[in-house]
């Protein structure tokens, strides 16, 4: 039923687009190349059924978005947890020392543990 809204969703955008893009904004458009006299309807008669067939696939489109809202499949399965908190609960506990940064350069290295000098370059 999803997949019949859907798909009626896109027909009637498609419409609209047209429509609309047949309409002129100074109101040319469609109706100004029906200018002979022996037309079936005449220049506002054809204005008139472009806004009228605009507004229905206008109103459609909002009437068939909503039934879409009330029709979209629910998944019942799943929580309310995302991904990443899933991943978070799951990951291991690291054990052992932190991992340090190394020293920018140009700072001053920390001396040894065991007390012993660090090595300097012989000049």
């Amino acid at each position: 039923m999803f997949t019949l809204i859907v798909i009626l969703l896109i027909i009637v955008s498609f419409l609209l687009g047209v429509v609309v893009l047949v309409q002129n904004s100074k109101g040319g458009g469609l109706s100004s190349g029906f200018a002979s006299s022996n037309q079936i309807m005449g220049v506002r008669k054809t204005t008139d059924f472009l806004e009228k067939l605009t507004w229905g696939f206008a109103i459609s489109m909002l009437v068939l978005a909503m039934i879409g809202n009330f029709v979209l499949p629910k998944n019942t399965t799943a929580t309310n947890t995302s991904v990443i908190e899933e991943q978070m609960q799951n990951a291991p506990i690291p054990s052992g020392p932190a991992p340090t940064a190394p020293a920018p350069a140009g700072t001053a290295q920390p001396a040894p543990a065991g007390g012993a000098q660090p090595a300097t370059p012989a000049p």
